[in-house]
């Protein structure tokens, strides 16, 4: 993986470097190669960012078989409390499906004591983060940011997902900063903010199991173990959260409902700039990130069904 350091306060950066000049002094690191003026190729990269004071990272897969990452769509992927951005990789296949369809996959790194033990600042959860009140509102936007400037993906076609304690942040997410995203699709997390009023509609896709002890598809207190058991939380219905968005969209059809043995999606149409939300209930499935490849396997896989409905939405030009 190629380590890149992006700081705003520098005015030159050096990829994998012998020298970064800065306003603050000199700093060396110990191999050499320029960054290049054009946008990143086929690779993956680590990424930094200071946010705050703090140093902030993230990882970005650029699909293989493309020039650059110019003009590519970009899906966020959020993981977990006490998951990292590489468990999120892994769990999701994401990187993979993005060489098939040609998107880059950024995989941002919660905030805790341990790599590999992080969380994201929800409000009313997820251990560190939420007891330190971590700006991660700050930092997915300058990800979003470096995306634009450092990439140059297209910023029409910005798509964000997460799972659990990454799935309230998509909420959050969503509710803050809608004019940065196309489309938003939420697993297993709950909406548990106060207010949502976001700046416009969105389209939103809803992936929950009904049998979830940990984010509870009826709501109410975590029976699962985790970091979020530590925090004040009582988690709102996925009920609440359909009902939420098909007002955001000023959805106005009646729900179409379709079931198999596994899955009851329940689609809301008619809606304010053809947006849509579409709840899929999972029948017999937990928490855990719905795939093929799970033990034991899912239904569905969960990526390839949040990119299909991705690649549908675009954000029109202002």
């Amino acid at each position: 993986m190629k380590h890149r350091l992006l700081n705003s306060h520098c005015c030159l950066r050096i990829s994998l470097a012998i020298v970064t000049i800065c306003g603050s002094g000199l700093i060396w690191f110990s191999s050499v190669e320029a960054v290049q003026e054009s946008a990143p190729g086929p690779g993956d990269y680590e990424e930094q960012l200071e946010i705050d004071g703090r140093m902030r990272t993230f990882d970005v897969h650029v699909p293989a078989g493309v020039d650059s990452s110019q003009g590519l769509p970009v899906l966020i992927a959020l993981h977990g409390g006490g998951g990292n951005a590489a468990y999120m990789e892994r769990k999701s296949g994401f990187s993979d499906l993005a060489d098939e369809e040609t998107f880059i996959v950024v995989y941002p790194n919660g905030t805790g004591l341990l790599e590999n033990r992080l969380t994201w600042n929800v409000g009313n959860c997820c251990g560190y983060a939420h007891r330190n009140d971590v700006d991660d509102v700050g930092f997915v936007a300058a990800v979003l940011d470096v995306m634009g400037s450092e990439y140059g993906a297209d910023m029409h076609r910005v798509y964000l997902t997460g799972h659990s304690n990454g799935g309230m942040m998509t909420y959050r997410l969503a509710c803050q900063m809608a004019d940065r995203f196309a489309a938003v699709a939420p697993v297993a997390g709950a909406l548990n903010e106060a207010t949502c009023t976001p700046s416009r509609p969105l389209p939103v896709l809803i992936l929950h199991g009904e049998d979830d002890l940990n984010v509870p598809f009826h709501g109410g207190t975590s029976q699962g173990v985790g970091a979020a058991g530590e925090d004040e939380r009582i988690d709102q219905p996925v009920s609440y959260a359909v009902e939420t968005w098909t007002a955001i969209d000023g959805c106005n059809d009646p729900a179409e409902i379709s079931t198999t043995e596994s899955v009851i999606t329940t689609t809301y149409g008619d809606c304010i700039d053809g947006t849509t939300v579409e709840m899929q209930e999972l029948l017999g499935w937990g928490h855990a990130w719905p795939s093929p490849t799970a033990d034991p396997p899912a239904a569905i896989d969960a990526s390839r069904v949040i990119w299909a409905f991705f690649e549908r939405f675009e954000m029109k030009a202002s």
